[in-house]
């Protein structure tokens, strides 16, 4: 079988020649073998095959509403949330229990890269496909484990998940507003940050083990934890703790380490002000007409105004309602003090920049002729990233699969009465 269909690709892609196994589902490992095959690689989704009372498959495919609706406009099958995160993948069901299932992985395996999968720990031995085992059989192998806790510590067979993450994580102490305000208390992300950002470290964690095993020949098995990459994300939060050994309290939006760095109310909606330094406060004083705010010794660093930011939050509170959002924007553009809008999701796509950048990309899928989706932000000179096929249908690519690893039709439909595969 040919490791790539070369008709597909206008152009070779960065990982092109690279085959990805993709045992995962739901969010944090389909984020990372997305972002490979963006780039190039050739993944192939492993799924469930349906049975009696189950559908089958990744379990987004039916997280919806919404779901994508055909040219007609009719509900197919497939929530948007599954679209978002496997485009440019061969999809192929595979009963992982049944050991006809675990030797085609085997069969597949002979001439595959990398294997990701989410499974809890100790699932994977139970079918005798675990890290020990498949990197022991096929050493070039790089085998990619992602899990709520790791494979190590007292944790480890516990399921994880990113709003568990979250919360356990750290991460839901420092975002919400204040206890002492309004609306106080915990909130989490408005997306699945633990699961995104664990798909992303899983990503570069898998480039340098192929880089690895290009000098040395060998694989390796990379270990990737929601709970290690949420703590890893508290970036300078988690420095100022470990630092003061004082636990970072909720700021609602306005930032632990900058003032002023916040969401404002204006006239006529509200505006994020966000001065980095003593130039820009001091040319936003200018702006607002209070120049003098800026040589006041409790705002003239950066380092006072944290210090004093209650008192100068309320200085800068009804100055900022005085004016409308865009006469604001455009003054603190011109006087390069940053600042922006708070834009929804219709905004956000509508936006020219957004539409400049090239940050959606059509597709034709087969249950509809023009799909658009979120492209991929990675921008190369030589190897960009490029969408070369749709999300898949459940099983779109099981008969091509396994066409290429020698199974004739007979054979494959004996697998399918088995309930090997659908």
């Amino acid at each position: 079988m040919n490791r790539m269909d070369a008709a597909l690709l206008p152009t070779p892609g960065a990982l092109d020649g690279v085959r990805v196994l993709d045992l995962s589902r739901v969010l944090a490992g389909p984020w990372c073998t997305q972002t490979l095959a963006d780039l190039g690689a050739d993944v192939i989704k492993v799924e469930r095959p349906p049975s009696p009372g189950q559908r089958g498959g990744d379990d987004t495919r039916g997280w919806g509403p919404p779901f994508l609706p055909d040219d007609e406009g009719h509900d197919t099958e497939d929530a948007a949330y599954f679209l978002g995160a496997n485009r440019n993948k061969r999809s192929i069901t595979l009963d992982l229990a049944h050991p006809e299932g675990q030797a085609l992985v085997r069969r597949l395996l002979a001439d595959t890269d990398v294997l990701v999968e989410n499974f809890k720990v100790g699932d994977m031995a139970r079918h005798g496909l675990d890290a020990a085992t498949l990197t022991a059989e096929f050493p070039r192998l790089v085998y990619c484990s992602i899990t709520g806790f790791g494979q190590t510590g007292p944790y480890r067979e516990r399921a994880g998940y990113d709003y568990a993450v979250q919360g356990l994580g750290g991460l839901m102490s420092v975002t919400g507003e204040r206890d002492d305000l309004p609306g106080g208390g915990p909130q989490k992300v408005g997306v699945a940050v633990a699961d995104l950002f664990t798909g992303l470290y899983a990503t570069v964690a898998i480039l340098a083990a192929l880089r690895h095993r290009d000098t040395t020949g060998r694989g390796q098995i990379v270990d990737m934890a929601l709970l290690d990459s949420q703590v890893a994300m508290l970036a300078n939060l988690g420095a100022n703790y470990l630092v003061t050994r004082k636990p970072p309290r909720r700021a609602g939006n306005a930032h632990q380490n900058i003032v002023p760095y916040q969401v404002f109310e204006v006239a006529d909606g509200h505006l994020i002000l966000a001065v980095g330094n003593d130039g820009q406060f001091e040319r936003f004083c200018r702006v607002a007409g209070q120049p003098a705010l800026a040589q006041d010794e409790r705002f003239a660093t950066n380092a006072a105004r944290v210090r004093h930011r209650d008192a100068l939050v309320a200085l800068l509170e009804p100055v900022l309602r005085a004016r409308g959002r865009d006469d604001w924007l455009a003054a603190l553009e011109q006087a390069k003090v940053p600042a922006g809008p708070i834009n929804d999701l219709a905004q956000v796509f509508a936006d020219p920049q957004v539409q400049a950048r090239g940050m959606t990309v059509a597709v034709e899928h087969p249950r509809r002729r023009h799909l658009e989706l979120v492209a991929s932000p990675m921008k190369l000179s030589a190897t960009p990233p490029q969408v070369r096929r749709a999300p898949p249908l459940l099983g779109q690519h099981t008969d091509e699969v396994l066409e290429g690893l020698g199974l004739d039709t007979a054979a494959r439909e004996r697998l399918r009465a088995a309930g090997v595969i659908a």
